[in-house]
């Protein structure tokens, strides 16, 4: 249990912490640099990121530790809910895609962690990421 605390000290401390409380999201990075501003959620980092949270979370169910268990997995289920709200807001391009399956009108890959909605227009950034 001690070994399993202390990787739920580094989750809370580099994941947790950093989740919006209201959005679910997750900011690709705390930073706003000369290079840009990071903060806001991409979604393939929010997908693997989050994925450390839930995995902690299924192990935590196999050991009494309190309520560790469901803090985890609900932080996982808020941040996926993030997501598909975030995406939902754009529900009218899914519909187009797939007819057109042209790269503007394809799900933005990018959204503000404060809000869910999109930070950029559809020209201005490569949504088109299939790694996600």
């Amino acid at each position: 249990l001690q070994r399993l605390d202390k990787h739920y000290q580094l989750v809370d401390r580099l994941i947790l912490q950093k989740q919006n409380h209201h959005t679910g999201l997750l900011p690709a990075s705390t930073a706003i640099t000369t290079h840009g501003n990071y903060t806001d959620a991409w979604v393939r980092d929010n997908v693997y990121s989050i994925l450390a949270v839930w995995a902690l979370g299924l192990v935590y169910r196999k050991v009494p530790a309190g309520d560790r268990a469901f803090q985890l997995e609900n932080a996982a289920v808020r941040n996926m809910r993030g997501l598909l709200h975030s995406m939902m807001k754009q529900s009218h391009k899914v519909e187009k895609f797939k007819h057109t399956t042209h790269h503007m009108d394809c799900l933005h890959a990018k959204y503000d962690t404060n809000s869910g909605n999109t930070v950029v227009g559809d020209d201005k950034w490569g949504h088109l990421q299939v790694d996600a």
